[in-house]
């Protein structure tokens, strides 16, 4: 009975002795890991610190470094990885194999069109045969007006080939800046917005903070309009050249106005001739000699009262939406005699003449080539 009390104790004192070694070790353990810990925040405080300091100096080298780390690890592991799963990459090279045969049928050849890439500034064009100003337009993506203005055309112009013709970055107008000039007043000009041009990409100013310009540069204002004409102001003939019922010789083909007003209407393939507008109802003059052959409103069309002079060497001349007639068919008028009054018969919203001068084969031609 004593042996085995003793053996009790003995047993306690062993497990008391192993409790309080592991409550050492555990100390001793928490104590190295702390300063391990210490010493490593310290050194990493000194190195975020050291790269504060220098403003981002290293940190390129650092990332780089990084990066070249991880790289060499993945060429070290990856003969690990391919030794233990061998289906690893032929099966991720099978996978991948698809969209690379789908993406290779699917694209296109590179185009080596100019007229595709980004224009800074503005082209020297050459007509090509087989070119319309339609097609051109396509082919630069801005409109037929950009090109008629940039290059003093009309719409009755005609192009040909080996013609050389400016071609803008975009729709718009092509500005020669003059003294006076800012970016506000030239969008005003040409109603368009001034933020526009500043965005343009190639526009330069002189001081980007006040967009100011220099005088002769050419900026461009993208979708500017090109100011309408100043208004036509058509001249009546003199009383001294009034001719009445004399004149028995064909016309000379050289035409007068037929009456003073303002350019309301011109010359276009929807309207065959030009319209004189004038609130007053002046009188009407033939613009050339010759012989009447209509006088009246006598078919009931959108011309309304007019009058039509043949003049015996292949022109006839028109005079529509009269307000009075004042010669009869047949009757032979002079250059500068009066054969009626401006009015608003017919289809007509306002008073003025219609003046037109055709072929007598039919066509039509453009009064403003004809008047003097």
């Amino acid at each position: 009975m004593p042996t085995n009390r003793a053996f009790i104790y003995s047993l306690r004192d062993i497990v008391k002795d192993f409790v309080s070694f592991l409550i050492v070790w555990y100390r001793l353990i928490a104590k190295i890991s702390y300063a391990i810990f210490t010493r490593f925040e310290s050194v990493k405080d000194l190195l975020v610190g050291f790269l504060y300091r220098q403003r981002g100096r290293f940190a390129k080298p650092f990332v780089h470094t990084s990066m070249m780390g991880l790289s060499a690890a993945g060429v070290m592991l990856a003969p690990v990885v391919a030794s233990n799963h061998p289906n690893f990459f032929q099966d991720a090279q099978q996978a991948q194999t698809p969209i690379i045969l789908l993406a290779s049928t699917q694209v296109e050849p590179e185009s080596t069109d100019l007229t595709q890439k980004v224009r800074d500034k503005i082209l020297k064009y050459t007509v090509e045969p087989g070119d319309t100003l339609s097609s051109i337009s396509k082919k630069f993506d801005i409109s037929v007006d950009t090109i008629l203005w940039q290059n003093d055309l009309t719409e009755r112009s005609t192009i040909r080939p080996g013609q050389s013709l400016e071609i803008l970055p975009v729709s718009g107008i092509a500005h020669k800046v003059g003294r006076g000039d800012t970016i506000y007043s030239i969008a005003k000009k040409y109603k368009a917005n001034a933020q526009a041009m500043v965005d343009f990409p190639f526009n330069t100013f002189s001081d980007d903070e006040t967009f100011g310009l220099t005088v002769g540069q050419i900026l461009i204002v993208p979708d500017g309009v090109e100011p309408a004409a100043p208004a036509v102001i058509a001249p009546i003939a003199p009383s001294g050249q009034f001719t009445p019922r004399v004149g028995t010789n064909p016309g000379t083909g050289k035409f007068i106005w037929p009456t003073a007003g303002v350019i309301s209407q011109g010359f276009s393939w929807y309207h065959k001739g030009i319209d004189i507008a004038n609130p007053n109802y002046p009188p009407i003059v033939a613009a050339d000699s010759g012989v009447v052959t209509v006088a009246g409103w006598v078919d009931n069309t959108g011309y309304g009262n007019r009058v039509m002079i043949d003049h015996g060497n292949g022109y006839i001349t028109l005079y529509g939406h009269m307000s009075r007639v004042s010669v009869s068919v047949g009757q032979r008028v002079g250059k500068g005699q009066l054969i009626g009054y401006v009015g608003s018969t017919g289809r007509s919203t306002g008073p003025h003449v219609h003046f037109e001068i055709r072929n007598s084969g039919g066509g039509f031609n453009n009064p403003f080539g004809f008047l003097k």
